[in-house]
């Protein structure tokens, strides 16, 4: 039996200290933004000792005018032990309601007697509750929480935060770094990064799973065992970036991951579903964001991302930073239901706008942002920094909150005792969405804002909607090729990442669609994104920071992933119909456990879901996304359609929640690495080597550098580039982006003569060309490339 809640006691004296010292902040601080800087420090829930301080910021409760008296922290035990990682449980839970103190607009409790949650046992729950004048109790949730096993939605548990951090096995890692002149250090960026989405990177789906995988391919490292193509996926890189870990959305029509109701005697009956969502990590609802998404780790103990930092951090041979992907510029619509009113600016595209403005939002931001990196991140990709604006009613004009983002850059971290601050880079399209955003937006308007030298943009073949399948695609872009080369050592580089291949597979078949890539729609795009001539040009002669999204380097599929829509789930799938086309053959589909879900629907065959998906955008576009419409309409088909027997607006939410939760199965690169080219995995790995050794090329082209594209154009792009590093050092590559085969060509004739002279070796041949090859002339294919060096 689990202790009783008898021992547990409110401390009136400590909490009226906390309460005093809040008091004092807010009238000595220099503003309101520096008081909530301190304040929201004390924010959550902090084990101190035998006691544990809880702070919460409670604007709403002012606005309500509810009293003191009526404010209570809720703490709940369960009266049986709770398995946390179990998908269902029906539970008890002891309830103890203690008084408050509040200062302004925050709400302080301290206590003794509670339980920490720890890596290896659970804790209590905890939320704040305020009465009504009829009796009924509303929950307030703490947004700042450091464990959320049941969602951000759901009450959170006390967590030992520092007995967490004390455990951590790369302290020596944090420890050996030494700032300069007493400043906190700073990294700096890394070679090349791996961009991964954990559910779909292993088998097990879990940040634990992830870490298994990375400290295994360690350990064959450290023994110098050999690697596999599936192990070489993950070498080459020192840097390594998860899609966000944050908590996400849950099922916007239920159930809720916890439902409790009120017992006779004032304990609670819960029903706890263990969440299970799946996202790509961007549907965030601000609340919870210092945490970890429970959905990604096995044992629901948030340390896990702790360990995934160490297993970077110690890999053999040399660490790996990690970079986590943090979303602060949107909420969804469902953080209305987790957050007071006091953090929204209105509705947009995403969801809601957030209150950058109200300086309390603005510092718990900051610290929710502080809280997480604090988990061991080297550095930090911020999405949509384009997004964080806020409304000028005087001129009655959006303004980019550019002070905002060097705040969010100026963050001290402390971990093992070291202070230190992270490299940063900003996905930024500004003017993006405007209509014109592709020709006029320059990808670095945070770049000449910020005051740190080596902060970095998605460059432009980075962001967004790039389909290097499309005919002519490398010759449309060359002006942005060209501004790469002049600015890009601030950029990060590559076209294959969770954005530019979702969008790639919502591309129509019918448009001029570089077929020499493969044979099948499925080849075409998997060479587009995992091409050696594009590899070629990003990692041998691009400035910036070369990145891979680890489910293109798989050869995976991957899409826009989501099942917690119910209002608009069917249209979401009407608009990601098209992927099957690109990612989906019969005779994928028709493996066993393959669309299990949809198959139990009756789309029996990859033919029967793809005339249904022939009707349904259409339908979704002719009736405005009338579900009761569509479904008449489709019934109405003849000959019927397979599936159910009887189309009803409740079995489509019941396909697009199918299509979802398959595809994401689907996803898993698991079931692409048996079918992985060991030619092609090794190739990409030496080239990343090729980066890593010869760090210089990540500087802006200089005056004795070159490139051009070969003329006549004759039915072929084919790029050569010539660069000069120090010490005498050369490099020369030779890409064939698209279009037929060349004639034979003298690769060094290519040169600029006067640098012709001299031991020019080859370094890298691309797949296709035979290994026999060591120069001299060649005939160049779609896709192939090459790379020469010569030392000084």
């Amino acid at each position: 039996m689990l202790k009783t809640l008898d021992r547990i006691t409110y401390d009136r004296v400590a909490t009226e200290g906390l309460a005093a010292w809040c008091e004092d902040v807010l009238v000595t601080a220099e503003d309101r933004f520096d008081a909530g800087r301190k304040i929201a420090r004390r924010l959550g829930a902090h084990v101190d000792g035998t006691h544990v301080r809880f702070g919460f910021w409670t604007p709403e409760l002012q606005d309500w005018k509810v009293a003191e008296g009526d404010i209570f922290l809720e703490i709940l035990r369960p009266r049986a032990p709770l398995d946390l990682t179990v998908a269902h449980s029906e539970l008890e839970f002891d309830r103890k309601l203690l008084p408050v103190i509040r200062c302004e607009a925050f709400t302080f409790s301290v206590a003794e007697g509670l339980v920490a949650g720890r890596r290896e046992q659970g804790g209590d729950f905890y939320a704040l509750v305020w009465r009504d004048g009829e009796g009924v109790y509303h929950r307030i949730l703490d947004p700042l929480a450091m464990s959320l096993p049941y969602g951000a939605l759901a009450p959170a548990e006390i967590y030992d935060v520092a007995a967490m951090q004390a455990a951590r096995g790369d302290a020596g890692y944090f420890q050996a770094l030494k700032g300069r002149d007493g400043a906190p250090y700073k990294f700096t960026p890394p070679t090349s990064i791996l961009q991964l989405h954990v559910p779909t990177a292993t088998a097990g789906g879990t940040l634990a799973s992830l870490t298994r995988h990375i400290e295994r391919i360690g350990e064959r490292v450290a023994h110098g065992l050999p690697l596999e193509p599936a192990d070489e996926l993950f070498m080459g890189y020192d840097a390594v970036q998860p899609l966000p870990v944050e908590p996400t959305t849950v099922y916007e029509a239920g159930p809720a991951f916890w439902q409790d109701e009120v017992l006779e005697d004032g304990s609670l009956s819960v029903s706890l579903m263990r969440p299970n969502t799946t996202n790509w990590g961007y549907d965030v609802v601000i609340a919870g964001m210092g945490t970890v998404n429970p959905v990604l780790l096995e044992t629901a103990r948030p340390d896990e991302l702790i360990d995934l930092a160490a297993a970077l951090h110690t890999f053999p041979g040399g660490p790996k930073m990690l970079i986590l992907d943090v979303v602060f510029g949107h909420s969804d619509n469902q953080g209305l239901g987790a957050l007071n009113h006091h953090y929204f600016a209105g509705p947009n595209m995403y969801g809601q706008n957030i209150d950058y403005k109200n300086p309390f939002v603005r510092a718990i931001l900051l610290e929710m942002q502080r809280r997480k990196v604090d988990f061991g991140a080297d550095g930090v990709r911020v999405d949509g920094a384009q997004d964080f604006k806020w409304w000028d009613p005087g001129t009655q004009e959006l303004h980019h909150d550019d002070d905002y983002l060097q705040e969010m850059s100026d963050i001290v971290q402390t971990v093992a005792g070291t202070d230190y601050r992270p490299w940063f880079v900003f996905e930024d399209g500004r003017p993006w969405p405007e209509e014109d955003w592709e020709l006029s937006s320059t990808y670095r308007a945070v770049i000449e804002t910020q005051r740190d030298d080596d902060v970095f943009q998605w460059g432009p073949l980075t962001f967004a909607h790039n389909t290097p399948f499309i005919y002519t695609f490398w010759l449309s872009k060359y002006w942005r090729i060209k501004e790469i080369l002049a600015h890009g050592e601030n950029w990060i580089s590559g076209t294959a990442n969770h954005d530019t291949l979702r969008r790639g597979t919502q591309v129509s078949p019918r448009l001029n669609i570089n077929t020499r890539l493969g044979d099948t729609k499925m080849e075409i795009l998997d060479k587009a994104y995992d091409n050696p001539a594009v590899s070629i040009l990003t990692y041998a002669v691009f400035p910036g920071v070369p990145m891979d999204f680890l489910n293109a380097v798989a050869r995976a599929s991957w899409g826009f992933i989501r099942n917690q829509d119910d209002k608009y789930g069917v249209k979401v799938v009407a608009e990601e119909a098209i992927s099957l086309k690109w990612q989906v053959d019969e005779y994928s589909y028709s493996m066993p456990g393959a669309f299990r879900r949809l198959k139990e629907l009756g789309f029996e065959t990859r033919e029967d879901l793809a005339r249904f998906f022939e009707f349904l955008p259409a339908l979704v576009e002719v009736t405005e996304y009338d579900l009761h419409t569509i479904a008449t309409l489709l019934n109405a088909v003849e000959p019927a359609l397979a599936g159910p027997e009887t189309y009803t607006v409740a079995n489509l939410k019941a396909i697009a929640r199918a299509w979802m939760d398959d595809m994401h199965e689907y996803c898993n690169v698991v079931h692409s690495l048996s079918h992985l080219d060991p030619v092609q995995t090794g190739f990409m790995r030496r080239l990343r080597d090729f980066r890593a050794a010869n760090p210089w090329l990540r500087r802006n082209f200089g005056p004795d550098d070159s490139f051009r594209y070969l003329e006549p154009i004759d039915g072929r792009t084919v790029f050569c580039a010539h660069r000069r590093g120090p010490d005498g050092k050369e490099v020369f590559a030779l890409c064939h982006m698209e279009g037929g085969p060349t004639d034979d060509i003298e690769p060094l004739a290519l040169l600029p003569e006067d640098r012709r002279a001299g031991r020019w070796t080859l370094a890298l041949r691309s797949p296709g060309i035979g290994d026999d090859y060591s120069g001299g002339s060649v005939r160049l294919k779609d896709s192939m490339g090459l790379v020469f060096v010569k030392d000084g």
